[in-house]
Order: C-alpha cells, then structure tokens, then sequence
C-alpha cells in the first residue's frame, strides 16, 4: 500500500475450468468482443524512458458493447530483448495504490534485478490516477486519514463515525454515479485480463503487493491457464466473508507484532535526545499509550484554527509509520516533543489527508465486493472488546464504515481461492507485517495448496521484495521470476 496516505488506506472456481465471479448464470459477465484492445503507445509526457497508453474497457462487463472507460497503462521495455519472457505486470496495493506511479519507483531496478527478461508494465486501476475516476463529493474532514479509517471518540463512544459513515456513503451514492458502483476486485481482474489482451500476451507474469495480492489470486483462480509467473507479497486473507472487513480488522493484531521493532529503535542508547523515547523497549509502549490518552483531551484546533495533535493522530501517525523503519525517526521525534510540551502547549499536527479519488476508490471497492453488517450495535460491541485487546489501535480496525450504510448490494460473490489451477505462485511476507499480518499470509497459503509456495522474511514492516535488504528472500523471488525456481517446500529467510 505507496505514499502516506495511501498506506494508512491503508487502510481481501470450479475444479478444472475457468471460475466466474458472478454467483448465478444471469450475473455472469458475457465475454468480450472477439476483437483485442489497442494499445496506442508514445512516450510518457513526464518520464520520456518509459511508454503510456490508455486502455479501453466496458464500464459494466454485462454490457461489453455499452459504455467504455480508460485505463491508465505505462511500460519499460526491456533493454535485453533477446532475453525477453514476457510481460510482467505490477498489480498495485490499496485500493487506491497507482500502478505507473509504482512502475516509476521500482521499474529500473526491477529490470535490473531480472536482467531484462520482461517488459515490465503496470496501470492505474479503475478510480486511480489517469484512468477514470469518481468523486464521491467529501468534505475536508471527511477525507482526514483519522475519518476515513474512523477511529474512536476518547471514551470508545462511535456515535460520531456512525453518522460520519451514513454521511459519506449517501454522497457516495449521490456523488459517484454508475462509474464508482462499477468498482471491484472482480472487474480488476477483467480489466487485467482486458490488458493481457491488448499486449498480446498469451500469459501474464505478475507481482502483486499488499491488496495487488488478492487481486493476482483472483485473477489467477478465475483464468488460470493466462498466468506465467505470479509473484504474491504481503498477502491478505482471502477468506470469502473477511474481504474488505476482515482485512481492516486484521491491522489491530498486526500492529500489536510490529511495534516491538519500534520499541526496540526508539530505546537504542545510540540515539540522540530527539529520537530516544525511553531507556527499555518495555517503557515505550506504556508510554505511548499514556501520551495518546493525555492527547485524547487535545481538541482538533487551537482557537487560531490551527489543527493541533490529538490522540487518535497520534495513532494514526504510529500505525503508519510502522509500515517502514524510515519513518521511525520522525515518529521518535513526534512523541518526544510532545511529551515535553506537557498540557499547556499541545503541538501543531499535519493531518494525512486522503486525495478524493483515493477515498473513492477505497470505498468503492470495499464496499462493493461484500456486504457489511447494518447494524451499529454490532461495530459497538467489536470496537469495545477491540480496544481492550489491542489498545495500540484503540478500536479502528473494528469501526463502522460506509460500507455499513453502502446504498447498492454487491454484484457478485467474492471469489473463493482454491488449490485448484497450475503450481506457478511464490509468497512472500515479512514476518512483522502491520497491515497485512503473516498471519492473515499463512491463510492465503493454506488455501493455494500445492499451487504455492512461501517465503517468510524475519523482517518488520509492509513490501517484502526489494524493500528489506533481506537478500535471501530476494534472491528467491528473483530466481522464480528468472527462471521459473521454487523452493521444494516453505522456506524462512532470518
């Protein structure tokens, strides 16, 4: 799951045959024309070393012939073209992550990594970037990170995000219009496919990170004989009834595993008096909880309008920042500065702020792949054992959303992933995930069967390949997208 807030966003088949999506002959998605997209390549204006295109794809796959949307699409050609396999797509995080922004980030290296043996495309998926997005019309406030994955009042009281969630999905459905309903993880995959299409491609080699995962499961399930290679990082649970929901839930457990590292860096007598938080990595989680909770008492603006540093920011900026050791100076710095401010000058916050089009798409697809619980007893009662169990995230994980009050039902079932299709998929995960737990990993694993196999990184932090320095498990990843190798069973990288 990218920048910032996209990260906090950050925040989810029949044996033998090809699996729909849909959940009954009448919803099942009539396949596309015969005729393959085109894909009309030129120079990317703003990275002239890469191409850019814009797919055309069905709004609605029910009506292939009906309304049609662009998708965003960048690409860096091989520079090895006797060695060339292929394509090897990136599935962005998120819902909401962009593709080409990502293939801007990671391209060259990959393509060094892999000597040359791919193009190596990516896209802006639908509601993202350059292809067609929606707006749900928010406010400001509504786009705030600490809103839109809505933490608790102080006391755990969820009155506030209740009407917040009615709020935001009745100008969802009033704002968005048919374009955001059309947003889900199975039209992804149609959509990758679509691509698969216009590039040529009789196979696929992918690499997926964080919610990329699930899609390149789902894809993988549903059109099994058009995948090559498929590389799954930091995985979610794909469990049928979790998607969505469950994968937001799993972020208490998971921010419970990776705080230790924290704890561990911010008590390093190495550190400088900004960074050092404590003396021992056991005072600096009681201490961060005491200093949320006298934050707590913090309004969101000084009398000058200024926005101010309130308890759940303070949360919010620890559960971000979990996700990469970079952040944890920063962090460091934040705490201890606002320890030493005492009570008498709460410090200025720079609030993360969701870009519209990110909200969009993350609720659009959340909300569309399932259906979540209606009642708000029900988020009540999650939310009060939550916070007693994992008082780090203080009841978010569990929190009501739009989806709740979401005003169309789902189109289709979410797909079940079996063991049923080619043994071409590699897993990696780092042990201490914050967003993506191993253990939620260990749940995609299990249900891939024999069609998989994992690596397990001794690492903390969300992105596994190319981001820890881990060079086994690189290495790993690498000789499977090289050359086809799979450890003969799971492996753990120390």
């Amino acid at each position: 799951m990218s920048m910032t807030s996209r990260k906090a966003l950050a925040l989810a088949a029949c044996a033998g045959a090809v699996a729909t999506l849909a959940t009954s002959p009448a919803q099942a998605a009539p396949a596309v024309a015969a005729k393959p997209p085109v894909l009309a390549w030129a120079p990317c204006a703003d990275a002239p070393t890469r191409e850019c295109a814009d797919l055309s794809v069905p709004l609605d796959y029910r009506d292939p012939k009906g309304r049609s949307i662009g998708i965003a699409v960048s690409r860096l050609r091989s520079d090895r073209p006797e060695a060339g396999r292929g394509t090897l797509l990136l599935i962005p995080g998120g819902p909401g992550g962009s593709g080409r922004d990502w293939l801007g980030r990671v391209g060259e290296r990959l393509r060094e990594e892999t000597r040359g043996a791919y193009d190596i495309v990516s896209f802006d998926p639908r509601g993202v970037g350059g292809s067609a997005r929606a707006d749900c019309g928010l406010d400001r406030d509504d786009l705030e990170i600490t809103k839109i994955r809505p933490w608790p009042a102080a006391d755990g009281d969820i009155g506030a995000n209740v009407a917040g969630a009615r709020r935001v999905a009745e100008s969802c459905a009033r704002e968005g219009g048919e374009l955001i309903r059309s947003f889900s993880t199975a039209n992804e995959a149609r959509d990758i496919d679509r691509l698969r299409q216009a590039l040529g491609e009789r196979k696929l080699s992918a690499w997926g990170v964080s919610y990329g995962t699930y899609v390149g499961a789902v894809y993988a399930q549903k059109y099994p004989d058009r995948v090559d290679r498929l590389v799954l990082d930091s995985s979610l649970d794909p469990d049928p009834s979790r998607v969505g929901r469950g994968w937001t839930a799993n972020i208490a457990a998971a921010t419970e595993d990776r705080f230790p590292d924290f704890a561990r860096w911010a008590s390093d007598p190495a550190r400088d008096a900004r960074h050092r938080v404590a003396e021992r990595p056991e005072d600096v989680r009681p201490l961060v909880l005491a200093l949320a909770e006298r934050l707590d008492r913090v309004p969101e603006r000084g009398p000058d309008g200024t926005e101010r540093l309130t308890g759940n920011r303070l949360r919010a900026r620890l559960q971000m920042a979990l996700y990469d050791d970079r952040a944890f100076p920063g962090l460091a710095e934040l705490i201890v500065s606002a320890r030493a401010a005492g009570d008498a000058a709460p410090p200025a916050a720079e609030p993360a702020y969701a870009s519209p089009e990110e909200a969009a798409t993350l609720l659009g697809v959340l909300c569309n792949d399932m259906r979540w619980p209606r009642s708000p007893a029900s988020y009540e009662r999650a939310v009060a054992a939550d916070r007693l169990r994992y008082p780090l995230t203080a009841g978010m994980p569990a929190n009501v959303m739009p989806c709740a009050f979401w005003k169309n039902d789902p189109v289709e079932k979410p797909v079940r992933i079996t063991d049923e299709g080619p043994s071409n998929i590699l897993m990696v995960q780092n042990l201490r995930d914050p967003a993506t737990p191993h253990r939620g990993a260990l749940k995609m694993r299990e249900s891939l069967g024999d069609r998989a196999r994992m690596v397990s990184v001794d690492s903390g932090g969300h992105g596994a390949y190319l981001r820890r320095g881990n060079a086994c498990g690189d290495r790993t990843v690498t000789a499977f997208l090289t050359t086809g190798e799979r450890p003969e069973r799971d492996v753990l990288c120390r």
